[in-house]
């Protein structure tokens, strides 16, 4: 009995519950509009739709005619001395550097990704869903990468090689 006269403080509690959701939101809200803005490009020189299936990918440079081609990792036998094995294709995509390339990638048939961590970059291909990520390379080379996601029997043998020209 001897605080009865303590109340709950529930004014107190309710200004420090939403107070920092009002920070939040005010902080949240400029980053949003920037990694918007940061994600568009205006005149890419280069869109091109990759389509991961399963066990290849397809290419599709939409700028120039539809220049549509497949890309398949070679078979041991046909690999020539000083080529990667697991990570060599019959067909690479050829970019050329100091260039912004738009890829827009989706899947036809499970999860996959289009991954070249050495370009800095990994995209979910997703059936029913368009991605988009926008690059430009500085330094030119053949750079390779691989489906990184677990979309069934013999996914890390969905090899990506981009080979990049002044």
């Amino acid at each position: 009995l001897t605080n009865t006269n303590i109340t709950d403080a529930q004014e107190m509690e309710t200004i420090w519950t939403i107070l920092p959701a009002i920070i939040l939101i005010l902080i949240a809200l400029p980053s949003l509009r920037i990694l918007y803005l940061t994600d568009e490009i205006n005149n890419p020189s280069f869109t091109i739709k990759s389509i991961g299936h399963q066990w290849y990918w397809t290419y599709e440079y939409t700028d120039y005619g539809g220049l549509i081609f497949n890309s398949y990792m070679l078979p041991p036998l046909f690999l020539n001395p000083g080529d990667l094995r697991l990570l060599e294709v019959d067909n690479r995509v050829v970019l050329p550097i100091e260039a912004p390339v738009r890829m827009m990638i989706t899947s036809q048939d499970v999860l996959h990704s289009w991954a070249i961590p050495t370009l800095g970059l990994k995209t979910d291909a997703v059936p029913g869903r368009l991605n988009q990520t926008v690059f430009t390379a500085t330094r030119p080379g053949v750079y390779y990468g691989q489906c990184s996601e677990i979309c069934g029997a013999n996914h890390s043998f969905m090899p990506i090689v981009a080979e990049l020209i002044p």
